[in-house]
């Protein structure tokens, strides 16, 4: 079983790192953290032309009917650059979604908007704090029609569509929640914008009065698609983890190497040696676990479920000890404003809450292999 990718997809990767160098710069990312745009719509189109956002798209949908390990390795790079775009909520859960359970009414809709740029979507889940569950929604679906209100919604101020977990029935079973589709520009919809930790990647509250929604997929298998979507979803973004970790071990170590105290470079002092050296080793685990997800999820394999919360645990561990030991390596300098640093410690601490916290996935992950155990 081979685990690398191919030299294709290695060829993608290079492409894509060598776009976002020119395109996204660090001064890119603090363009959308400063000032008042919610995020980077020239980045969002080249992204487009450049085929990116379409890349797990097939072809009769306006995609490049790639594949997941192409869109893992894309997703790798958005991480390291810290792109100031809507791609994780569109192109991992929204896209995703209709790909799982639209029909083709809604993916002929749908995906080429998304494959073209000229569509947002994301999905609605949460409503307020607290884990993922069927217990958590109350947001309600009565003929066809939706209230209540979800928050956060990850880049819901600027998306065009949402894919909405919804109540439809009040007897406790999984099988009374419903995954609904929503053009979020239709009468009854508000949206407002939410203040958080990383503001280059936004969170919104939707308000929805008695606002027409459109079934996706069967109405009994709603929590079914969200807990499959969420895997899915687990593995990309444990690779743009992947992505920023590395790269805030790279700042840590460049830094440690060019700073001299003492008449000598910072990184041949002991505590600084063993400073990155913890920080490699999280990143090389993390990155293990998200190759394995990689195949499970290209290949639909049954060990998907295992695979997505290890990827997604280890992968947050690995991004938070990254991030907060750069600024510890930077020392006091690694604390400013001026300098990266926080810039990745902001999205590590931002992506450790999407999808459900750390605590969620490890209780995933221990169920799951409990069940399968037991079988």
């Amino acid at each position: 079983m081979n685990f690398d990718f191919s030299d294709e997809q290695k060829q993608l990767r290079e492409q894509a790192r060598r776009f976002l160098a020119e395109k996204c710069p660090p001064k890119a990312v603090r363009e959308v953290l400063d000032g008042k745009a919610p995020y980077d719509r020239a980045l969002w189109q080249g992204f487009a032309e450049m085929g990116f956002l379409g890349v797990a798209i097939p072809e009769q949908y306006g995609g490049a009917g790639a594949g997941q390990l192409e869109l893992c390795v894309l997703a790798e790079e958005v991480g390291r650059a810290l792109a100031p775009v809507p791609f994780s909520s569109t192109v991992y859960l929204a896209a995703e979604a209709l790909l799982m359970a639209g029909s083709e009414a809604q993916k002929k809709k749908w995906l080429p908007l998304i494959a073209a740029g000229d569509a947002i979507g994301t999905l609605a889940l949460f409503e307020g704090r607290g884990q993922p569950s069927p217990r958590a929604i109350q947001l309600s679906a009565t003929d066809g029609m939706l209230s209540g209100t979800k928050s956060p919604v990850p880049d819901g101020a600027i998306a065009n569509f949402a894919v909405v977990a919804a109540r439809t029935a009040a007897s406790g079973r999984d099988s009374d929640i419903a995954l609904f589709l929503v053009d979020l520009s239709a009468d009854g919809v508000e949206t407002k914008a939410l203040a958080n930790l990383d503001p280059s990647r936004g969170q919104a509250e939707i308000r929805f009065a008695n606002v027409k929604a459109e079934p996706l997929g069967e109405a009994s298998e709603g929590w079914s698609l969200v807990t499959r979507l969420l895997d899915r979803a687990a593995v990309l973004i444990g690779f743009e983890q992947v992505g920023g970790a590395d790269r805030a071990l790279e700042m840590g170590r460049d830094y440690a190497l060019d700073r001299i105290a003492f008449g000598r470079p910072i990184g041949s002092f002991q505590a600084i040696k063993h400073m990155l050296a913890d920080m490699y080793v999280a990143a090389t685990l993390a990155r293990s676990n998200c190759y394995y997800g990689a195949w499970a999820l290209s290949t639909n394999a049954a060990e998907l479920p295992e695979a997505a919360a290890a990827a997604r645990i280890s992968a947050t561990q690995a991004y938070q000890h990254c991030a907060k030991n750069n600024i510890q390596v930077h020392g006091g300098m690694g604390f400013t404003w001026e300098f990266d640093c926080h810039l990745y410690y902001r999205r590590a601490n931002a992506l450790a809450l999407a999808l459900g916290s750390q605590s969620y996935w490890e209780d995933q992950l221990i169920e799951r292999m409990r069940q399968k155990n037991a079988a």
